[in-house]
């Protein structure tokens, strides 16, 4: 290693080692970032494997026929002869009906099949046996959603069968997605609603049994075709102009049971960046305190020789080598925490695994976390490096801004808020800094609860009391992310608040030789932290609506409850005061004698 080199990582390494708190909040604020980002990236198409593996168990078709009518079906059935298709099974007799389970009530789709297995599309049980005469076979999501198994009783519009299996399917997405493809509800009457109908397979005979004038059979024909990447193609050039009914391609059901994993990246993709936001913040301010406590040693260096390029470039290479630890821990956090998030859920045989870390998404994740660290580092690193070697090794403090509209404004206020808002003027930026951190969580947290608040306007409570896996499984991503954000903001308040005690030992010590009480000086420096925090929060709840409506899908946003609203502004501004009560209350106890007595 080059001698530069050697001496700029040893004292870098040295450093890092002294400062061990420090240090941990640093990796705690990459590390929570760039976890958030890699999942976010690496989310992207891992049920593609589970999907396959069900298509192979199942026999899955490539093309999906529904069709109701005489005149539909001989359309239907005329693609059986189509040049490319070289397989088929049905087609099956599609009934709905209405079932009822352990208290609940949910509408289903009955599917009439024979006992011998279909060449095309045959379930795969995963419990129990194929349905015989008396008996079901339900889907696995949606049994697991009753939380049946097989053995279990059911009612079919009022009729009795046992649960003789349980079983998965690649034809049909698993619930509640069963009705998000094929328009099964043409044929139904109103009663039987889409939003969460389940999927049963029985007997022919049975299912033809349940058809009644208002809700007539409608039917299934599965396709095989020679070209299987043909499928889209295929359903687009004989689907719904036609008289073949409606046409679905297996990448199109593949696409729908990836909905669960989806949903979740589509949260974990803003919500990554939000947390490098957090990061940025986190870093700019850890790197201005270290700056702020190291300028002895710069000053030492450029005494022994050192150039100011050599100073800047030690002082940056400890955050660069913080890092890229950093980095690496996300991405290794990332890559074993997705297989728990990508789970495709029961209506898919088998697990995702591991998603595959591409180049691509480490250098995305890698460049992210040097670039928080460098962008943060970069200016206070040349301002130390500017600095004289006699201001650095006398480290004296900096004397304050003082402006005349800012002593006029203050001069009659109570001592805590003079002091804190002197405090704001001496360190604008770092007040600023205070500010988007709060501004960047409550605009997350605003955005979770707008969601929350759509869900509940757009899609309200199904009829059965089940829970949609989709919104339970992004319920909880968005609480560990909402975890997240906080954990963020809490490090950097308390850090904010530490910075400003550090900086503002000789301003406390002169207030309080003035006359002013630890208590007051204590006051004083958590209000220089919740000052900025009220326009950041009341800016925040606009951006957070926009936020959701930036990334909802087109789904017009409702307005969160004015509660919720007033107990968030009115719950940060406690939350900041009592993260910054306990360093300020540490940094006001140190005697006035002995600080002035040291700056002297």
């Amino acid at each position: 290693m080059p001698p530069r080199l050697l001496i700029i990582w040893r004292l870098a390494f040295s450093d890092i080692r002294r400062r061990k708190s420090e240090t941990a909040l640093l990796l705690l604020a990459l590390v929570t970032a760039t976890t958030t980002l890699t999942l976010g990236l690496v989310l992207h198409g891992v049920t593609t494997s589970p999907y396959q593996r069900t298509r192979a168990a199942t026999r899955g078709p490539d093309v999906v026929v529904s069709y109701s009518g005489r005149s539909a079906a001989q359309a239907a059935l005329a693609l059986i002869d189509i040049s490319g298709v070289n397989g088929h099974s049905g087609p099956y007799p599609v009934a709905y009906a209405t079932l009822r389970a352990r208290g609940r009530v949910v509408p289903v789709q009955v599917e009439g099949r024979g006992q011998a297995p279909a060449p095309v599309d045959q379930p795969d049980l995963t419990q129990g046996s194929w349905a015989r005469p008396g008996g079901v076979v339900l889907e696995r999501a949606f049994a697991d959603a009753l939380g049946l198994s097989a053995g279990a009783s059911v009612t079919l519009d009022g009729r009795p069968f046992a649960v003789d299996g349980i079983a998965v399917t690649s034809a049909v997405p698993a619930y509640p997605q069963v009705c998000f493809l094929l328009t099964c509800n043409d044929p139904a009457p109103a009663q039987y609603g889409t939003s969460d109908m389940g999927m049963v397979w029985t007997t022919k005979a049975v299912a033809e049994s349940l058809a009644t004038g208002a809700a007539p059979l409608s039917y299934v024909l599965n396709l095989k075709l020679q070209d299987p990447a043909a499928a889209n193609a295929f359903a687009a050039a004989h689907g719904r102009g036609s008289l073949a009914g409606d046409l679905v391609s297996w990448q199109q059901i593949s696409a729908a049971d990836a909905e669960l994993v989806l949903a979740e990246q589509q949260v974990l993709t803003p919500g990554s960046w939000l947390a490098g936001l957090l990061a940025l913040a986190s870093v700019t301010v850890l790197a201005g305190g270290r700056m702020a406590a190291q300028g002895r040693r710069a000053g030492l260096i450029k005494a022994v020789g050192g150039t100011p390029g050599l100073v800047a470039l030690v002082l940056m290479a400890e955050n660069l080598v913080l890092a890229a630890a950093g980095a690496a821990a996300g991405l290794a956090a990332g890559w074993l925490t997705a297989p728990l998030l990508s789970n495709p859920g029961g209506g898919l045989a088998g697990g995702p695994g591991a998603p595959s870390v591409t180049l691509a998404t480490v250098g995305l994740v890698c460049g992210t976390a040097l670039g928080i660290a460098f962008i943060s580092t970069l200016v206070p690193a040349v301002q130390a490096a500017r600095r004289s070697t006699v201001a650095g090794l006398t480290d004296a403090a900096r004397p304050p801004r003082r402006g005349s509209v800012m002593i006029a404004l203050s001069a009659w206020l109570p001592v805590p808020l003079l002091f804190g808002l002197r405090l704001i003027a001496r360190r604008p930026r770092r007040a600023v800094l205070g500010a988007a951190t709060v501004l960047i969580t409550v605009t997350g947290i605003v955005a979770i609860l707008t969601y929350h608040a759509t869900l509940g306007a757009h899609i309200g409570g199904w009829s059965s009391g089940l829970t949609d896996p989709v919104t339970a499984r992004v319920s909880q991503v968005l609480l560990v992310l909402s975890v997240a954000l906080v954990l963020l903001a809490a490090v950097n308040a308390i850090v904010i608040t530490w910075s400003t005690v550090l900086d503002a030992r000789r301003p406390a010590a002169l207030a309080r030789s003035l006359g002013a009480s630890p208590r007051q000086v204590s006051a004083g420096l958590s209000a220089a932290q919740v000052i900025p925090s009220i326009p950041a929060a009341l800016l925040a709840i606009p951006l957070g609506v926009g936020l959701f409506a930036a990334v909802g899908n087109g789904v017009a946003p409702a307005f969160p409850a004015p509660a919720w609203l007033v107990l968030i502004v009115v719950g940060t501004m406690a939350a900041v005061a009592m993260l910054t009560a306990v360093p300020a209350r540490i940094g006001a106890r140190r005697p006035a004698a002995e600080v002035l007595r040291r700056e002297a």
